[in-house]
């Protein structure tokens, strides 16, 4: 099990942070915190992101975008049309299409908002990806996550703001030009499930974060660490801009909080053998993307402000009527439990979900699969002030390009950062001799979603 110890938080959050620069020398002197929370430009809705990304592009029209005209068949373009693999029905009192792909999910459909209209301009997984993380397809920019704590802070400065679950890592989660206090903390629960059926009790503290007493005690920690500062604002007296040492300073501080603060949040103990069993936990086909999902449940609570979690295997060009069932049915129960679950605690209201991937897929088929689509498909929202049971956007007959309420990659960043109170025009910083933005010049907010 791949948990992170006191001495790793230390060691990875003062590596990732090493090159960040504190705002000024004095602000430092004064024990100004860059990282507490932040005035919003206007009225939030949501004060927490859990984004739950489907690395490979999930196919639409087999589970949220309901299209009859492929019930038919024939071609289009250069393909043979391919039939929805699963039943679609209308879900909830709001009656959204959703496919039986998702089960569990579509129970939940008057609190889901679909949109339907998605585009972005890249047809390949790399590039795609990187945009829908940053913006740009091709230049190395910060991440929403980094983007998003920067505008806010974050309300529990004994962790990280930002926080990646599952193999998650690299420039999709950096902070790029923006300081390295931002970026994302990766965190890899690498949990196994019970050999037995069901049984599976998650984590204790013990086996999430091995070693966790420190060699030191708190208050030799504590004697060391002002010792090494001392020294270090020794050398910004001589130097008055040095970054290194700033970043380092502050990581040193976050990693100390953070070795009390993290084994409590990691500690699955702590929860009900009905609650892991509710997740999928225990299972093995819902174990790994079931432990993400409570675990970014008790990261809301504790007030981490932005949380990503990653499930991949969506990339179906060949044998699509088997692979697809399998992937979905990994997320369905742990999906449609974190958003019960944060419902039942009153934490759904101000916590903005959001189900999305790179692009989506072909409705002819591509061999046994689908190929690549970035014309048009479907991510959803809930929660965090967007309207429950609605459906917004379109594809045309067959699913293959966005034709109404068009959402380009740079409009859903704006509508994200406006739930979350950020006016993505006025979210800017100074870089190459201009202000940045994560919407580089575009970006329109998609009120119409809005509750």
């Amino acid at each position: 099990m791949n948990f992170l110890n006191r001495r790793q938080a230390l060691s990875t959050i003062s590596t990732s942070l090493a090159f960040a620069a504190m705002s000024t020398r004095n602000a430092l002197a004064q024990g100004s915190n860059p990282m507490a929370a932040k005035p919003t430009h206007f009225p939030a809705k949501a004060k927490h992101v859990i984004v739950l990304f489907m690395s490979g592009a999930p196919s639409h029209v087999d589970t949220f975008d309901y299209k009859p005209r492929l019930l038919q068949g024939g071609s289009a373009g250069r393909g043979k049309l391919m039939p929805p693999l699963a039943k679609f029905a209308q879900r909830g009192q709001s009656g959204l299409w959703i496919s039986g792909m998702f089960p569990n999910i579509a129970q939940h459909a008057d609190d889901i908002c679909l949109l339907r209209g998605m585009q972005c301009d890249q047809p390949n997984h790399p590039p795609a990806t990187r945009a829908a993380h940053t913006g740009s397809a091709v230049f190395i920019r910060p991440s929403l996550g980094a983007w998003t704590v920067y505008g806010l802070g974050t309300e529990n400065t004994d962790l990280p703001g930002f926080v990646a679950l599952g193999n998650a890592t690299g420039v999709n989660f950096g902070s790029a030009f923006l300081p390295a206090r931002y970026q994302a903390t990766p965190v890899n629960p690498g949990v196994k499930a019970d050999s037995g059926r069901g049984g599976g009790r998650g984590p204790t503290t013990d086996e999430a974060i091995p070693n966790i007493r420190p060699t030191l005690a708190n208050r030799n920690q504590r004697t060391q660490l002002d010792f090494l500062k001392k020294l270090n604002q020794e050398a910004l007296r001589q130097d008055i801009h040095q970054p290194a040492v700033e970043g380092i300073m502050q990581s040193y501080e976050l990693a100390f909080r953070m070795q009390d603060s993290m084994p409590k949040v990691m500690d699955m103990s702590r929860e009900t053998e009905v609650t892991k069993a509710m997740y999928g936990i225990g299972d093995s086909a819902t174990n790994a993307f079931g432990t993400q999902c409570l675990l970014a449940r008790r990261m809301v609570e504790s007030g981490v402000r932005f949380i990503e979690l990653t499930a991949g295997g969506w990339d179906h060009h060949t044998d699509i009527d088997e692979k697809l069932p399998e992937s979905c049915s990994k997320v369905d129960k742990p999906i449609a439990s974190l958003l019960a679950d944060l419902k039942q605690r009153d934490l759904l209201k101000d916590t903005l979900v959001i189900f999305a991937s790179e692009f989506g897929r072909t409705p002819t088929a591509s061999g046994s699969g689908r190929g690549h689509n970035n014309k048009g498909y479907t991510t959803w929202m809930a929660g965090g002030g967007v309207k429950g049971g609605y459906s917004y956007g379109a594809t045309d007959d067959i699913g293959a390009e966005a034709v109404d309420g068009k959402m380009h990659t740079h409009d859903w960043h704006a509508t994200i950062l406006h739930l979350l109170g950020l006016d993505h025009t006025k979210l800017t910083y100074p870089h190459a001799g201009r202000n940045f933005r994560l919407t580089d010049v575009h970006g329109i907010v998609a009120k119409d979603i809005i509750a």
